[in-house]
C-alpha cells in the first residue's frame, strides 16, 4: 500500500504544474490558480482578466496573421507585435529603392500608413462542447473515433461561422481529446503598417543570438486595424476608419526590478507536455536530427546567394528567417531532452501509471498496446521527414507537388471539366506567388542536394520505384554530387513552371500527358504519390491509435487525482501565463542578469556585419545617452531586453508582457537555449522568456524614428 502511495506521489511531483509552468485558459483559471497569481503579485480581479459581459484584457489580445500574437495599445486600433511577425508585410512593402526592411519605417501621419495583407482576429467567446462531442464518440474504436471526431468538429465550426461578418468558429481539442472547446473569432483584414525598425535593430544578432540570452534585439513592429465607417470588418478601402477597440493596454515606462510580477497573454502554438517516452525517443533519434540536417542544407545554399545580391537577400529573407528559426530550435530541443534525461523521466512516470492502472479495464492495457503502435510506424518516420523537409524543401518541387490534384482530376474517368478549370485557376494564382518568391540559383542547388540526401539516407526499399534508376541511366553515378547537379539543371531548364509560354499553352489546353512529362512535376509527383499511396495510411493509423491511447493515458492521470488543477497543452488558443522578471544561473560560476542595456548593444556592434551592424543614428543617440523619459533609473541606461519565468511557446511571439496592474512592459519574442525542451518538458529552473522592453520600443519610435505622433496616441503610465 505504501509503495502505491509513493508511486502516485512521484507521478504528481512531476506532472504537477509548478508556479511558473502552465499556459492557462483565462476563462477557466479556477480559484487555485488565481490565488497563486495574487500571491505572486497580481493586482487585478478575475473579471479584469477575462469577462464575458465587460471589456477586459482578453479583448486587447489578437491573433496576428494566423501565427503570432498582437495587442491593441490605443483607442484608435494601434497594434504592437514582433518585427519577425510583421516581417512579411514589411518585406512586401519594401523595394530596393525604398527598402523598409533595411532602413526602417515610421509613419508620421495616418496618411503615410502602408496597406498590407496581414490580418488580426479577436476572440468573441468560448463554449464548452465536450458533452456534445463525447456522446457522439462514445464506444468507437480509434480509427472510427478519429474520423467521426473530424466530421463533428467540422460541423460545429461551420455552424458557428459567418463569412458575411468575418466570424469563424474553431473547436480546439484539449487534454488529448478529453475536452473540446469552441473558440469563436472575428477577423479584420484592413491592417496598415505604422512602424518598423531597421532590420539591423529588429533582427540584431541574427541567427547567432537566436534562442540565446543575453539578447539585444529590438523585435517589434506596429500596425493599425481599420474598420468600415459603420464599424464592421472589411477589406482595405480608402475611407475605412481606425478600429475603436473594446479595450486597449496602457503602456508603462515606470520600469521594474528583478523579482517583479509578470504576466503574458497570447496564442501559444503547440506543446506536447504529456508525451510518452516512445515519442521522446522518436523525436531525439529520427524526427529532429533529420529536420535539422535538411534545414541546414537549405539555409547554407540560400545564404550563399543572399550574400551576393541585396535584391536576393530581400527576396529570400522571409523564408530564410522562418527556416532558420526552427532549425536552431529543434537542434536545441534534442540536446536539452538528452541532457536532462527526459526519456528516462517519462519511463519512470509510465511505470508509476502502470502500477495504478492494474485492475482497471479501461486503462490497464494502454502500455501493452502503445509500444506496438510506435514499432509499426518507426521504420517509415524518416522517410516522411525527408519528403517534407527534403524533397519538398525545394520551392519548385513544393509548388509542383500541388499539381497532383490537377493531374488526378484530369485522368479520372468521367472528367469533371468544372473541377479541372477550378484547379487550373488555383494553380495560376499559386504560381504567381511562387515565382515572386523563387530564386532559381539557390532552389536548383537545394533540389540537387536534398534529392541526393534522400537517396543516401532513406531505406532503398522505400524509394519511389524506378526514379533513381532512371536518374542514374540519364545522368550518372548516384553517389556523385555532379549527377544531381546536372539533373537539377535539366529540371529547371525544361519545366514549364518556369517558362511562361509553355505554362500559358498548358493552362489554355490542360493535358495530363503534358503535365506528367514535365520534369519538375514528374519529380515531385512520384515522391508525393509514393508516400501518399504506400506510407500515409500507416501514418494515419499511427496518429489515430496514438491519439486514442494518449486520451486514455491522460484521462487516467486526471482520475488519479480529480482535484488536481492541470493545464491543457498549447493549441494556438488564448492562454495566460504568470511568473516573475528573474535572473538565472545557467551553469557553474555563471549568472545572467535580468536585463540587457544599450551598453551591451554597442559592445556587440560590428560595422558592416550581417548580424551585428547598427544604424548610424542609433549609435549617435546612444553615445550621447539621449534616452529621455525611457531611461531606466536602476541601471542609468536604456534597457533593451529582459527575461521572465513565464511559460510560452511558438505563437506567443508578439505577446504582451504585463505588470501586476495589467500595464504593458514588453513584448515576448523568444526563449532561452538552456530550456528549448519546453514543448515536451518544462524546466522550472532554467526556463526564461526573452522580451523586448517597451521603453526600447518607444525610444526607437520616438527618438530614432521621429514618430512622436505614435507616442502621443498611447496611454503612458509613468
Amino acid at each position: 500500500m505504501r509503495k502505491t502511495f509513493l508511486a502516485i506521489a512521484l507521478l504528481f511531483s512531476i506532472f504537477k504544474s509548478y508556479a511558473d509552468e502552465g499556459m492557462w485558459l483565462p476563462i477557466f483559471l479556477g480559484q487555485q490558480v488565481y490565488d497563486d497569481m495574487v500571491k505572486r503579485g497580481l493586482k487585478l480581479t478575475k473579471e479584469q482578466l477575462y469577462s464575458i459581459n465587460k471589456a477586459s484584457i482578453k479583448d486587447a489580445i489578437v491573433i496576428f496573421n494566423g501565427g503570432c500574437t498582437g495587442e491593441i495599445v490605443s483607442s484608435d486600433g494601434l497594434v504592437f507585435t514582433n518585427h519577425h511577425c510583421g516581417y512579411e508585410a514589411i518585406a512586401a512593402a519594401s523595394t530596393v529603392q525604398n527598402n523598409y526592411l533595411h532602413d526602417g519605417f515610421f509613419a508620421k501621419s495616418r496618411g503615410m500608413e502602408i496597406p498590407s495583407k496581414v490580418y488580426v482576429q479577436f476572440l468573441l467567446r468560448i463554449d464548452d462542447v465536450t458533452k456534445q462531442i463525447d456522446s457522439a464518440l462514445n464506444g468507437l474504436n480509434a480509427t472510427d473515433r478519429a474520423k467521426k471526431q473530424s466530421e463533428i468538429l467540422a460541423e460545429i465550426n461551420k455552424k458557428n461561422s459567418d463569412a458575411t461578418q468575418n466570424i469563424e468558429g474553431r473547436v480546439s481539442v484539449l487534454f488529448k481529446g478529453n475536452q473540446f472547446l469552441l473558440f469563436v473569432y472575428q477577423k479584420y483584414t484592413d491592417l496598415r503598417l505604422v512602424a518598423a525598425p531597421p532590420e539591423s535593430i529588429g533582427k540584431f544578432g541574427g541567427d547567432t543570438d537566436n534562442w540565446e540570452w543575453p539578447r539585444h534585439t529590438g523585435d517589434f513592429s506596429v500596425f493599425r486595424v481599420y474598420m468600415t465607417k459603420d464599424g464592421k470588418p472589411g477589406d482595405y478601402a480608402a475611407d475605412n476608419v481606425p478600429l475603436k477597440p473594446k479595450y486597449f493596454l496602457p503602456v508603462s515606462i515606470k520600469g521594474f526590478k528583478d523579482g517583479d510580477y509578470s504576466m503574458i497573454y497570447g496564442y501559444p502554438g503547440s506543446t506536447n507536455r504529456y508525451e510518452t517516452s516512445y515519442g521522446i525517443k522518436l523525436a531525439t533519434e529520427i524526427n529532429n536530427p533529420s529536420l535539422v540536417d535538411l534545414r541546414d542544407i537549405r539555409l547554407k545554399l540560400m545564404f550563399e546567394e543572399m550574400k551576393k545580391d541585396p535584391a536576393v537577400r530581400l527576396q529570400l529573407a522571409p523564408s530564410y528567417a522562418s527556416i532558420a528559426n526552427y532549425w536552431k530550435f529543434y537542434d536545441g530541443e534534442t540536446k536539452q531532452l538528452l541532457k536532462y534525461h527526459i526519456f528516462e523521466q517519462k519511463q519512470a512516470l509510465e511505470n508509476t501509471y502502470k502500477t495504478w492502472a492494474k485492475g482497471k479495464p479501461e486503462f490497464e492495457n494502454v502500455f501493452n498496446d502503445w509500444p506496438k503502435v510506435y514499432d509499426a510506424w518507426r521504420p517509415y518516420a524518416k522517410q516522411r521527414v525527408y519528403l517534407i523537409e527534403g524533397v519538398l524543401g525545394s520551392p519548385l518541387a513544393k509548388f509542383a507537388s500541388t499539381l497532383v490534384k490537377l493531374e488526378s482530376d484530369m485522368v479520372k474517368s468521367g472528367v469533371d471539366a468544372g473541377a479541372v478549370k477550378q484547379d487550373i485557376e488555383a494553380a495560376k494564382t499559386a504560381r504567381k506567388s511562387f515565382l515572386d518568391a523563387e530564386n532559381r540559383a539557390s532552389d536548383q542547388k537545394i533540389m540537387a542536394a536534398t534529392c541526393m540526401r534522400y537517396y543516401l539516407d532513406v531505406d532503398k526499399n522505400q524509394h519511389p520505384i524506378g526514379f533513381y534508376e532512371s536518374l542514374k541511366s540519364s545522368f550518372g553515378d548516384l553517389k556523385e554530387e555532379g549527377t544531381y547537379k546536372n539533373w537539377a539543371n535539366s529540371v529547371f531548364s525544361n519545366t514549364m513552371i518556369l517558362n511562361d509560354a509553355k505554362w500559358d499553352a498548358f493552362t489554355k489546353n490542360p493535358d495530363p500527358i503534358v503535365l506528367q512529362a514535365d520534369p519538375a512535376f514528374a519529380y515531385a509527383g512520384v515522391f508525393v504519390k509514393n508516400y501518399t499511396n504506400k506510407y500515409d495510411p500507416f501514418y494515419q493509423q499511427f496518429l489515430a491509435k496514438n491519439n486514442d491511447l494518449a486520451r486514455l493515458y491522460l484521462k487516467g492521470i486526471m482520475q488519479m487525482d480529480p482535484k488536481k488543477k492541470m493545464y491543457p497543452d498549447a493549441t494556438f488558443t488564448m492562454r495566460v501565463s504568470y511568473g516573475n522578471v528573474k535572473s538565472y544561473v545557467p551553469k557553474d560560476a555563471v549568472k545572467y542578469d535580468y536585463v540587457t542595456t544599450m551598453s551591451g548593444v554597442l559592445e556587440k556592434y560590428k560595422p558592416g556585419d550581417y548580424e551585428f551592424d547598427l544604424p548610424a543614428k542609433l549609435i549617435d543617440l546612444a553615445q550621447k545617452k539621449d534616452y529621455g523619459q525611457y531611461i531606466d533609473k536602476i541601471h542609468n541606461d536604456l534597457v533593451v531586453c529582459f527575461i521572465t519565468t513565464n511559460d510560452i511557446t511558438g505563437g506567443n511571439s508578439g505577446s504582451p508582457v504585463m505588470d501586476a496592474n495589467g500595464n504593458l512592459i514588453g513584448l515576448a519574442f523568444d526563449g532561452n537555449y538552456e530550456a528549448l525542451s519546453h514543448k515536451l518538458a518544462f524546466d522550472k529552473d532554467l526556463n526564461r522568456t526573452i522580451c523586448v522592453d517597451i521603453r526600447y520600443v518607444l525610444w526607437c519610435i520616438d527618438k530614432l524614428g521621429g514618430a512622436s505622433n505614435i507616442i502621443n496616441e498611447l496611454k503612458l503610465v509613468k
